[in-house]
């Protein structure tokens, strides 16, 4: 059935449907109408508190985005899930459909992805980040002495797959997390730890520093972490040219200017 078709209809049924897509691959499906719809296999769960913004289409470049207000549900989507960052980045899609009939008609209106969350109360507001949003970032990257690569990136090269370890955590205090055996000292500062067990399943951290006994994270684990529960850790560069020769071979896709001279060139003179 066409819009057009829906749209003439002496009474039009309407809904939204919302698709989330979390990094860890769970998936869930929302829709502003009172009663369940399912559509394509997926159970678009009644959540009529759910309100977006205004959403525009069109043929320009333009950056696209929207906002979408709802109630914290605990089976749905939970404060505690939000504030550990498992909503960060997950990957939305936004539908328009008719309840009567639901995927007769499927209107994809925007797609894109969750940017900044809010909370206020009981409430949430998520910035919807369209996939225009690419084409406000920079032409060409600004010269840096330190690499602008993420390691292991398309841009650095580095197979990670040799520099991760699934490790046991023997406990945590704060921050600081033991591991069963130990670990190499410094290999793993600003590195990540990604939780494979426990509460935590699935939410990635960063590790600032680390030691023989284990890491330290930048921010305390979100949930309670018992003993024995499985991690995978992930090695870090401090983005520095001799780190990337030296340690892991590769300055060949240093992505730097370590030798480029800076502003304060401008300043020196004879003798300085």
């Amino acid at each position: 059935m066409s819009v057009a078709e829906v749209l003439g209809q002496e009474l039009a049924a309407l809904a939204f449907c919302w698709r989330l897509e979390r990094r860890d691959g769970v998936t869930i499906g929302l829709t502003s109408h009172d009663r369940d719809l399912r559509v394509g296999g997926v159970t678009y769960r009644a959540a009529p508190g759910l309100v977006p913004s205004a959403v525009r289409q069109g043929s320009s470049f333009d950056i696209d985005s929207m906002d979408v207000r709802g109630a914290l549900s605990s089976d749905a989507i939970t404060a505690r899930d939000l504030e550990a960052g498992r909503w960060d980045g997950a990957a939305v899609a936004f539908f328009l459909t008719e309840w009567t009939a639901p995927g007769a008609l499927w209107l994809a209106l925007s797609e894109g992805e969750i940017g900044a969350v809010e909370r206020e109360g009981d409430a949430f507001t998520a910035e919807l980040v369209g996939r225009a949003a690419v084409l406000g970032g920079p032409v060409a990257p600004e010269t840096t002495p330190d690499c602008r690569a993420a390691l292991g990136d398309r841009d650095c090269r580095v197979d990670l797959a040799k520099h991760r370890r699934v490790v046991r955590v023997s406990g945590v205090s704060g921050e600081d997390v033991a591991v069963v055996g130990g670990v190499a000292a410094e290999a793993f500062a600003f590195g990540s730890l990604r939780w494979l067990t426990g509460a935590n399943a699935g939410i990635s951290q960063a590790v600032v520093a680390n030691d023989a006994a284990g890491v330290t994270l930048a921010d305390a684990p979100t949930f309670a972490v018992e003993a024995g529960a499985l991690a995978l850790l992930t090695e870090g560069c401090d983005r520095r040219m001799a780190t990337c020769f030296g340690r892991f071979g590769n300055a060949a896709n240093f992505r730097g200017e370590p030798y480029l001279p800076g502003n304060d060139l401008l300043t020196r003179y004879p003798g300085g």
